[in-house]
């Protein structure tokens, strides 16, 4: 990159900063949020030495006060082109194909996120962006409709696409136009409390589906939700309603364990925002909240499989529960899964990185190739990959409980990760091949330093 251009790493950088700024500026009741997540993970450090040195030798403190990530629903095809485009500025690239009509939402999705390990350590901010399925809309009128309202807007400025256009033949920004990226980019997940319909519209579309009102009957997508990462989302979830916050009814994803997997979510529940619809009738709108996660090791195939068929117990179990039963029902089921990083790694649950440790780096270089037998020897350590993406069924819970939502059998069983890639004009990264890659290489690393 020339040098006189700013990196992608920085934009990014910049840009969740702003948008941070932006969002508690529009929903105070954020602020209140990252100041409980914070005080949460200070006590926890303070209570357990033992993670605050594990953060500070996996490189991690630098990203714990950093927001995890955003979520954005576009309507068309164009949209989410122009949306690949823009985040490709920040070093963003599609990852994963998320069908949210699996559980009931009219949506499919992926995230916008780093994948190196240097981009992810220097910021490792992403967006959830999910395109809406008007096909899945039964009503060809509604359908129509909506279509119509969709192709009538443009969600971005004259300034975005002219600096992304920029950016694309430069091979690069520099640092006034950057800034001038981050400031025209930030208007597109903007909240406008003008809704560019009427009020039937609107109450059609609602009644057909909340997510469907949300993504068409505004200037912009508006950025949903922001997300901090939390070290304990259970204490986090209990202090909410003392910090005068709403939250959802239970944490979704996993249960608590001593060997953190994949992802857990809550989050305080959308606000009723007044709106004001064509013909200067006033209204509410209830959308955009507040979400934590608290994040763990990343699961391989095999893991996944096991976890899914756990989940899908556990649902079964835990239907109409309140938090504290759903995470008791949720442990019980889940105590089949192995919760030591040993088992994970022996039985090929998770993806761990390899290093040498100080005595790995001054051993006789001897060959050897048995990983299990150098861990136990303290040549080498294996460390936990983070997983850096999301759950379906998780996510779908967020949306549902944030929009007064139920699920919707007339969407499910529609996934079309061929329809999605054509929309987005690209092909979406998979995230278990990225995972792999990463254990792979750590692994030839480590061997090839052995073998000297």
């Amino acid at each position: 990159m020339n040098p006189a251009y700013v990196s992608p790493d920085e934009i990014r950088d910049r840009f969740s900063k702003a948008m941070s700024a932006m969002y508690q500026s529009e929903v105070p009741q954020y602020e209140t949020l990252l100041e409980l997540v914070d005080q949460v993970n200070r006590e926890t450090l303070e209570r357990d030495p033992a993670l605050a040195e594990r953060l500070s030798n996996f490189d991690e403190f630098n990203r714990l006060g950093v927001e995890r990530h955003g979520a954005i629903r576009v309507g068309t095809a164009d949209e989410l082109a122009m949306l690949r485009r823009l985040f490709a500025v920040m070093g963003m690239v599609p990852v994963g194909y998320y069908d949210l009509s699996e559980a009931g939402v009219p949506v499919h999705s992926t995230a916008f996120r780093p994948v190196d390990d240097e981009a992810l350590a220097y910021n490792p901010f992403r967006v959830f962006t999910s395109l809406l399925r008007l096909e899945l809309i039964e009503s060809d009128t509604l359908r129509e409709r909506a279509a119509k309202i969709l192709a009538d807007r443009d969600i971005f400025t004259r300034g975005a696409r002219e600096l992304i256009a920029q950016y694309e033949s430069q091979d690069g920004l520099t640092d006034e136009q950057a800034d001038r990226f981050v400031s025209e980019a930030l208007e597109t997940f903007r909240w406008h409390q003008d809704a560019t319909v009427d009020l039937e519209t609107y109450e059609a579309l609602q009644a057909e589906h909340r997510l469907i009102a949300d993504v068409v009957c505004f200037r912009g997508p508006h950025i949903n939700h922001l997300t901090p990462r939390t070290l304990n989302i259970d204490e986090a979830q209990r202090r909410m309603p003392q910090a005068g916050m709403n939250p959802k009814d239970v944490i979704e994803g996993p249960p608590r364990r001593n060997c953190p997997i994949l992802l857990r979510q809550t989050s305080f529940k959308a606000l009723e925002e007044p709106t004001r619809f064509a013909g200067e009738r006033q209204g509410t709108h209830t959308a955009r909240f507040g979400e934590i996660e608290q994040r763990g090791v990343a699961l391989t195939a095999k893991g996944r499989e096991l976890y899914d068929r756990l989940l899908g117990e556990s649902r079964r179990r835990t239907a109409g529960l309140a938090n504290d039963e759903h995470q008791r029902v949720l442990a019980e089921v889940f105590s089949e899964f192995p919760d030591t990083e040993a088992e994970l790694r022996r039985e090929k649950l998770a993806f761990f990185e390899y290093r040498l440790t100080e005595a790995g780096r001054q051993a006789d270089k001897a060959g050897r190739a048995d990983i299990e037998a150098l861990i136990e020897q303290g040549l080498v350590e294996a460390r936990p990959i983070t997983y850096e993406d999301f759950l379906p069924i998780s996510a779908a819970g967020i949306f549902q409980s944030n929009l007064g939502g139920s699920q919707n059998d007339a969407y499910e069983g529609n996934a079309n990760r061929d329809a999605f890639e054509a929309a987005l004009q690209g092909k979406v990264l998979d995230e278990l091949e990225l995972y792999a890659e990463r254990e792979r290489a750590s692994y030839q690393s480590v061997l090839q330093a052995l073998q000297g």
